[in-house]
């Protein structure tokens, strides 16, 4: 999308447009396009609108209901902050007695926009005019305008002295291609540039993909991971005045999917240092939250659960007794094999399983093929994880507990 096709879906013809491509998206795109057209909606628009329509519905899952008034650009989409994610964090912001942030590099704004709604004065800066255009689009659309305003510019220009805060979530993909960036000082804004927010402004965020390297966390910064039910989506460095603990892995559980109540949120911290004892397989095995074991936190949820690990290098945990916690799922383990395609086989057999889930940690086999190895024949479920056991390749049988057990 240009700057000419979004000025167009800005209009009457425009809006029409977009209400049209809602009510046929989402099956062929040939067949969509081809209603537009017999309604008398030009190609151009009609393929901008058909775009648009599409994003809006994948961006459900990321905004709730406010996706049917945004818009979006499918680069910005992906890497658009989770709007629970983005509510908590500006409340943070907000608590530590932040009234004004910049925002450099504000994409689509859902950051922006969470800190317009917690009363923040935000200030918007965009490189890419389109993407510029619908953040500000998207104010309006929220009734935030007042709050969120954008600018169109080099965020590594723009004069932070005035303002509380500085919020960068730096572009970790090569424009025009796609391609994710390995090297940190070629993201936009560079690496160097974000960290050094840190002496310019009394409180940086900054957010980062949830694999960055330990190394690159700044010194003194406190580095968040967070997961949203169960599924890892980014960390965050809370840099000068902001830094609290160390380390923290963040656990939310939101409300049902298309509306945004408060998320319930569990917080497990620590230095991230600390060692597990190392023990023989238990009955119960806990598979910890992808922010815990990204934190290096995985000893602190061992000292919480009374758990140990059966080999140092792997992030399971194994206890006698389940206990209730939202950082992991538990499973109850049945049999303990060291791996062998035929004893596994033949035991399954037995067991009547014809269906099962795969998890693995430590092992260089893979599901499916393992899965079409087996020839599972039967009803029966079970849980088969693949795994280390004091530095042995071992396969556990296991029985996913129920949910209020195992997630609390």
């Amino acid at each position: 999308m240009d700057l000419d096709q979004f000025a167009a879906l800005r209009t009457p013809e425009g809006s029409a447009a977009l209400a049209a491509a809602t009510e046929v998206a989402g099956g062929d795109p040939l067949v969509a396009a081809a209603a537009l057209r017999s309604r008398g909606v030009p190609a151009g628009l009609a393929a901008a609108a058909l775009t648009q329509a599409e994003l809006r519905r994948r961006a459900v899952g990321k905004f709730g209901p406010e996706a049917a008034a945004m818009f979006l650009t499918r680069a910005g989409l992906e890497q658009a902050t989770r709007r629970p994610v983005a509510d908590r964090r500006a409340a943070r912001l907000a608590a530590a007695g932040v009234r004004t942030l910049a925002d450099l590099g504000c994409g689509l704004g859902a950051d922006a926009l969470a800190a317009a709604r917690a009363g923040i004065r935000v200030y918007g800066v965009e490189a890419d005019p389109v993407t510029a255009a619908t953040a500000a689009a998207n104010a309006g659309a929220a009734g935030l305008a007042d709050l969120f305003t954008v600018t169109v510019g080099d965020a590594t220009t723009f004069d932070v002295t005035g303002v509380d805060a500085a919020f960068c979530d730096p572009a970790r993909r090569r424009a025009g291609t796609g391609r994710r960036i390995f090297d940190p000082n070629a993201y936009s804004p560079p690496w160097d540039f974000v960290t050094g927010l840190a002496a310019r402004v009394p409180h940086p965020v900054v957010k980062v993909a949830p694999g960055i390297d330990h190394a690159l966390i700044p010194a003194g910064a406190e580095a968040e991971w967070v997961s949203v039910d169960g599924d890892l989506v980014e960390a965050t460095l809370w840099c000068g005045r902001l830094a609290g603990v160390p380390r923290r892995a963040t656990v939310l559980r939101p409300g049902p999917a298309g509306g945004h109540p408060a998320a319930e949120a569990h917080e497990l911290t620590g230095a991230g240092d600390a060692e597990a004892a190392v023990g023989p397989v238990r009955r119960y095995l806990y598979d910890p939250d992808g922010a815990v074991v990204r934190a290096h936190l995985v000893a602190e949820l061992a000292d919480v659960l009374g758990a140990t690990l059966a080999d140092p290098s792997i992030a399971y945990l194994y206890a006698d007794t389940p206990v209730a916690t939202p950082f992991g799922r538990c499973l109850e383990v049945t049999d303990v094999l060291p791996f062998s395609l035929k004893r596994l086989r033949a035991l399954l057999r037995e067991r009547r399983v014809g269906r099962v889930e795969i998890l693995k940690r430590g092992s260089a086999l893979e599901p499916e093929r393992l899965r079409r190895d087996l020839r599972l024949a039967g009803e029966a479920p079970a849980s088969l994880v693949l795994t280390r056991v004091a530095g042995a390749p071992t396969v556990l049988v296991c029985r996913p507990l129920a949910d209020g057990v195992a997630a609390g």
